[in-house]
């Protein structure tokens, strides 16, 4: 048996064979990230031996630039295993201890690591899962940036038109009806020079008649008496429509990515969505960072993957008394479970009470939703592992 370690790089990968004594008989050998570069690899494994079942490949999931690779290395039918960058440099730790570190040394460490045999492998998704995976993460980016425009957005506001805020709110602020005015009127100059009737019809428009004159005289009212900035407001009227175009296209994708989402949950019949606190994203989300759940054999390990277990710190008679949050495994999922939580905690009288009990212990509020978290984490466990929906307890 031969074992291929490859080092991943994003334009370049470096590969180490080992045989089954832990002689190097490869190592460092470079090549490009593309369909030359495999076919390079592959005519170099050859002088080894000619049946793909006569090695084991090994490669760490580093950031996305494995995907291409595992998927041509999958399809000519080698056995690829995938291993968290983590266990590798704890394998480093054990083993160099020269402290010395590069692709070709990492190659190398890889191939000796599978050869032992002594990790965990990275499960993988099937595709419907690693598209969720994909689709929620990119939702959240495209949140986070609408919420960046919305940041900057007030920011020009309460420079050049600060008293918009109090005719709006400032969750107002971003409804149809605000947005709409904006865009036409983005200053309190403008403002004054449109007729109160004209502003009123806009927000009418917008609003589908839920606001209308009245909100217009109030902002004329404002404008006339703003105290906003007097030079350079071009700049900022071009600022501020570019930003409430580029908020409204985002909202636009958000709804699109959302769709997708929902048509593949649709999909699934997944139990996920019979847990208090948990819709359609938040259960996309997390089935689809955790993938298939019999990776999981315990729900601990569901806990830690989510990075919502507590830190150990002791040595000898010492042992903390105040454990922190790991925060080691999935962002994305460790946001989800907080947010589920929060929701549980108010209206399940299971998660409820627990929550009410840590409260009365003398928990934080994010103590006692961190521990909230955690016992959602076993519940959704058992309900994926069963494939039973969960049934609220009275």
């Amino acid at each position: 048996m031969f074992y291929l370690g490859i080092d991943i790089g994003k334009r370049t990968h470096v590969a180490s064979v080992m045989n089954d004594e832990g002689k190097v008989l490869l190592k460092g050998f470079s090549f490009v990230n593309s369909l030359d570069g495999t076919h390079a690899l592959l005519e170099r494994l050859t002088s080894f031996s000619d049946s793909t079942e006569d090695f084991l490949v090994g490669m760490e999931s580093t950031g996305h630039y494995w995907l291409a690779l595992f998927s041509f290395l999958d399809e000519q039918q080698f056995l690829v295993h995938v291993i968290n960058p983590i266990q590798t440099d704890g394998w480093r730790k054990g083993t160099e201890i020269r402290k010395r570190k590069n692709d070709s040394i990492d190659s190398v460490l890889i191939a000796d690591l599978i050869r032992y045999g002594s990790f965990n492998e990275t499960a993988l998704a099937d595709e419907t899962m690693f598209s969720l995976r994909q689709l929620t993460r990119y939702r959240s980016y495209l949140v986070g940036t609408a919420g960046d425009f919305k940041r900057k957005v007030i920011a020009i506001l309460d420079q050049i038109f600060p008293e918009y805020e109090k005719v709006f709110s400032k969750v107002g602020i971003f409804g149809k009806a605000s947005k709409a005015v904006l865009s036409e009127f983005s200053s309190p100059d403008e403002f004054n020079q449109v007729s109160a009737e004209t502003l009123a019809e806009t927000l009418r428009v917008a609003s589908r008649s839920r606001v209308g004159q009245s909100k217009a005289e109030a902002l004329k009212t404002a404008a006339a008496h703003s105290f906003g900035v007097r030079f350079a407001q071009d700049a900022f009227v071009f600022q501020l429509r570019s930003m409430i175009d580029q908020l409204s296209f985002l909202e636009e994708q958000i709804k699109r990515t959302e769709e997708e989402i929902a048509q593949l949950m649709a999909s699934l019949h997944s139990v996920i969505e019979t847990v208090p606190g948990i819709g359609t994203v938040l259960g996309a989300t997390i089935l689809g960072e955790i993938g298939d759940i019999q990776k999981f054999s315990t729900p601990k390990k569901l806990v830690a993957y989510a990075g919502i277990d507590a830190s150990v710190s002791k040595s000898g008679e010492y042992e903390a008394t105040h454990n922190v949050m790991s925060k080691r495994g999935s962002p994305y999922l460790r946001k989800a479970l907080f947010q589920a939580a929060l929701i549980a905690s108010r209206y399940d009288p299971v998660f409820k009470a627990f929550y009410d009990k840590k409260r009365a212990e003398g928990k934080h509020h994010l103590t006692a939703i961190g521990a909230v978290s955690r016992k959602l984490c076993s519940i959704i466990h058992a309900i994926l592992t069963k494939n039973e929906p969960y049934e609220i307890r009275q």
